[in-house]
Parts: structure tokens; sequence; C-alpha cells
């Protein structure tokens, strides 16, 4: 067979299947999450997360460790089983940041220095998911807040840890003590499973609402806030067995270059997976599948409705200044005749920017 014969084959092929994917709204879904993903680079949104999450890291146990000092003063006991409990959520890791995570101590004035300090680094990691959560739901650039105010709300990230950490030290405490009930032992540790999903999802869905400049209702991520909190326990459950069966005594072979590099990797996992539940939110509520299968990979592509939506969404994303205007215009079919696409018509479900007066030399 020819080259030209086997590439009409292709094409028919691609065909077939795109007409498929098109036809199950399940798998059109989850194509059109992949394809968002790559439309917003995900992986480096991730690989961005990655990056502050591990700068904000040592601040945040810094600030945790020295906190524990003061509230539970005389209670070393108890401050041990929190740090505990919180290194407990990185398996291959939490061992050896254990010994080397210490509270602040000196003065009054240092300690107070280190704390606003520690808390200034820690808000790296806010800022990092607030930005990809705007990114992910295409909100233009000038509704996105100042970098003053952005810190201010990220703050919220400090509560969220806090109430995760009590949540994690109860529920490590019930799996500890599950095997001195005998049958009930398994129970106990899959009911510990299923109220830590539940909590952590509850604990997501205040971060995606409270990180983002988009106004969203609890209902719109309440599906990528589930899938986030599966992942990660999931994650957990993973990492622990890899470790138990595969990374015993490696730590001590790599020493620290292990450490940082099983670290980094962990949390780009944990990244990878909070971005997809934003691509999931964004792609139900904005109804953006399913998608051309081929749009990838050509550029004469016969675009659906939600290709439209989606590539005018990122347009006006880029939108600056209020007074700035963006439109954007297709073909009805590859190399047809121009359709102009209103941003502001029913059909995209976008809402048209405001535009300045009548012959300004940027409102175009």
């Amino acid at each position: 067979m020819t080259v030209d014969g086997w590439g009409r084959r292709g094409v028919a092929l691609g065909a077939r299947l795109d007409r498929t994917q098109r036809r199950h709204r399940g798998l059109g879904f989850v194509i059109a999450v992949l394809y968002k993903f790559a439309d917003d680079q995900g992986g480096y949104l991730a690989a961005l997360i990655t990056f502050y999450a591990f700068l904000s890291l040592f601040p945040l146990l810094l600030l945790l460790t020295t906190g524990l000092g003061f509230v539970l003063h005389g209670h070393h006991h108890l401050q041990e089983q929190l740090v505990s409990s919180a290194l407990g959520q990185f398996p291959i890791i939490g061992d050896q940041l254990r010994d080397d995570v210490q509270a602040l101590k000196g003065s009054g004035t240092a300690v107070a220095v280190g704390v606003v300090g520690a808390i200034f680094g820690s808000l790296g990691v806010a800022r990092a998911i607030g930005n990809a959560l705007d990114t992910v739901w295409a909100v233009p650039r000038r509704s996105r807040p100042n970098p003053f105010f952005a810190r201010l709300r990220s703050l919220s990230l400090i509560g969220l840890l806090g109430l995760g950490l009590i949540m994690t030290t109860v529920l490590s405490t019930v799996t500890t003590g599950a095997s001195a009930f005998g049958r009930l032992a398994a129970g106990l540790q899959v009911l510990a499973v299923v109220i830590a999903i539940l909590g952590n999802t509850g604990l997501i869905l205040v971060a995606f609402t409270v990180l983002t400049a988009r106004s969203v209702r609890v209902m719109e991520v309440l599906p990528g806030a589930v899938f986030a909190a599966a992942g990660w326990q999931a994650v957990q459950i993973l990492g622990g067995y890899y470790i138990a069966h595969q990374l015993r005594g490696s730590t001590q072979v790599y020493g620290l270059f292990g450490l940082v590099l099983g670290l980094m990797t962990w949390l780009y996992f944990l990244a990878v997976m909070i971005v997809i539940a934003m691509e999931i939110n964004a792609v139900w509520v904005g109804r953006l599948f399913p998608r051309a299968l081929l749009t990838p990979f050509l550029d004469q592509v016969d675009l659906t409705d939600s290709d439209r939506r989606a590539y005018t969404s990122y347009a006006q994303a880029e939108q600056f200044k209020s007074y700035q205007r963006v439109d954007v215009t297709f073909t009805d079919q590859p190399g047809g005749g121009r359709r102009p696409q209103d941003a502001s018509t029913p059909q995209d479900g976008i809402v048209r920017p405001d535009v300045g007066r009548p012959g300004d030399a940027d409102g175009t």
C-alpha cells in the first residue's frame, strides 16, 4: 500500500474514533479533561506548585513545631504525636524529616521574626495553587488579585492545614489502635480511610473556593475535590507500600540526595493530582466536552462547540484591562468561509468583557 493509502486509512480511523468519543459522554469527558490539561500546560502548573511546596514545606513545619511549643507547653508527648501525624503524610521521607525539624528558640523578638518569616515563606504554595486555579478557570488577568491581596487571601491555607493536621492525628490514632479490636480491626481501618477522604474533600472544597478569583459554588467544585481527596489517599497508600517493599534502606544509601529526590517526586505526583482535579471542575462546569479528537495534532479540524468555548475562554483570559476588547472568530469548516463568533453569544456561554470608548487605540 502506498503512503497516500496509509494516510487515508489513518484519517478514516481517526474520524471513526472521533465519532465514537463524541457519542460516549464518559469517554468524551475524560479526553476533554486531558486536552484541557495540555492546553493549560498543566504539567508546568504542577511543577510550579511542586517548587513552591518544596520551599514552603520546611517553613510550615518550623511554624508548626514552634506553635505547638507555645500552645501545648508541658505536653511533649502530644506535640510529638501531632508532628508525627503531619510528617506521616510523606511516607517516603517522613522519618528523615522528623529528626531534622526543630522549633524556633531564643528571645521573643527572634522567635517573632522567625514566625513572620515562616508565614511569608509558606505562602508561596498557596499563591501557586491560586494561580493554577485562575488559569484553569480562564479568569481574565484584569480580574486576578494584586500580589498583596493574594498573599493575604493565601493565609487561609495555613488554617486549612491546621484543620487537616487535627483530622489526620485523630485518624492515625484510630488506625494505630485498631489492632486491639481483633476482627473489627480491618473494618476500623477502612472506616478511617473513608473518613479521611471525606475530611480531605471538605478541606479541598474550601481551598478551591477561597484561592481563586472566580466565584464558584460548592457543587461546581465538588467533583474535583472528591477526585483530589481520593487521589491523595491513593498516593498515600501506594507510597507506603512502595517504601515498605522497594525503598527499604535506600535513604541510608543515597543520603540527602535520596531525601530531596523522593520529596520532589512525591510533591509532583500530588500536584498533578490537584491540577487534574481543577480541570475536572472546569470542564464539567463549562461543558467543555466533547472535544475534537485531532485538535492537538492537526490544524485543519472541524471544531466542536466545546472547542470553540474553550479557545474563546483562553483568548479572553488574556484581557489585562477593563477597557481592552477581545473578539474571537472561527470558520464554519476547515478552509471554509469565515463566520464571526461573538464571545457574548449564548452558544459560547461566555460573557463578553467590558469595552472601552469607541475609537480607543488599544481597545481592540
